[in-house]
């Protein structure tokens, strides 16, 4: 793979969502970029379990790795959840095993993606989307089994609650290892949730966090029994979708207020991992990183920190 190829691939550090999926009645969201007219694969299924009560699941077998094609059918699931009259609680999960959501595809061309206009808060779209789930008038749960690495970290990062397997969940900001600078607002959202030195523990480390240590860091909410998780992450969005909305909406704005970082910090993250990708140790890690097997060898992906921790400057 040439190395330009990779640089370009770089600049969206991510997450991956498409399609959408509903119970009662099945639609798929439009899912071609645009200047794109061939068909793309749906990654995400959103499936309305009552008007109140949403799932999104993730579904981009055998990683769930997150691309350039998905951003703008993220954005009309967003949308759709920001919009929705009658909506009151969405739960993000995954029917991948092993895998929650991943670090961006590091194969399509950088055109794919800075050609994309900036969203409603004047941020770039990953970005942009992070912030508006942040701040939609409902509450957002993620439902974490398998690996959350960048992108899949930070989307749990910016919704209202997050829930752990406690065997299977596996949570990391891995960019350091590559010389990135993480872009979807983790270096911002983590000190308020677990403290400056367990976020630079975090950020600075690239190290996997399990679930129980997730959650005795605040990472977070609860970190349950495999088996339990399910029952409780579904009984729980069910008590709140009967609930009144615009009292939801009240609490939620309010805890905003004292919670959530300005959009501009948020921004400021991402123009770091701009600048990051542009580094040649950057692109040479990233070659590293290929070359061993990242988004091809299934112990590569399941087991970064130990690969990443093989990576490092070349040679003078």
């Amino acid at each position: 793979m040439k190395l330009q190829m990779l640089t370009a691939a770089l600049i969206i550090g991510g997450l991956s969502i498409s399609g959408a999926t509903q119970a009662a009645e099945t639609s798929t969201a439009p899912a071609a970029s645009a200047g794109k007219t061939s068909a793309v694969k749906q990654e995400v299924k959103l499936t309305r379990v009552t008007p109140e009560y949403w799932r999104v699941t993730f579904h981009n077998p055998p990683f769930n790795i997150y691309g350039p094609e998905t951003m703008p059918q993220l954005n009309e699931v967003i949308t759709a959840i920001e919009s929705d009259p009658k909506l009151r609680v969405v739960v993000f999960d995954s029917d991948v095993p092993d895998f929650f959501l991943t670090h961006y595809d590091f194969v399509p061309p950088l055109t794919d993606t800075t050609s994309m206009p900036n969203g409603k808060t004047g941020l770039p779209p990953l970005p942009d989307m992070l912030v508006r789930l942040s701040k939609a008038p409902v509450v957002s749960i993620t439902s974490i089994r398998g690996r959350a690495t960048g992108v899949g970290s930070e989307l749990a990062l910016a919704s209202d609650m997050r829930f752990a397997s406690r065997e299977k969940a596996v949570l990391s900001q891995w960019e350091i290892a590559a010389g990135l600078v993480p872009g979807g607002g983790p270096s911002s959202r983590l000190p308020r949730l677990i403290g400056r030195g367990r976020a630079l523990e975090v950020l600075l480390t690239g190290e996997d966090i399990n679930g129980d240590l997730a959650e005795r860091y605040g990472y977070v909410n609860r970190a349950l029994p495999d088996g339990q998780l399910d029952g409780f992450v579904d009984a729980m969005a069910r008590r709140i979708a009967r609930f009144d909305k615009e009292t939801i909406a009240d609490i939620k704005n309010l805890v905003n207020k004292s919670s959530l970082p300005a959009d501009e910090d948020i921004g400021a993250e991402w123009q770091g991992f701009i600048d990051s990708v542009q580094r040649p140790a950057t692109q040479h890690r990233i070659k590293q990183l290929m070359d061993m097997g990242l988004q091809q060898n299934p112990d590569v992906e399941k087991r970064l920190p130990v690969y990443t921790g093989k990576t490092g400057e070349a040679s003078k």
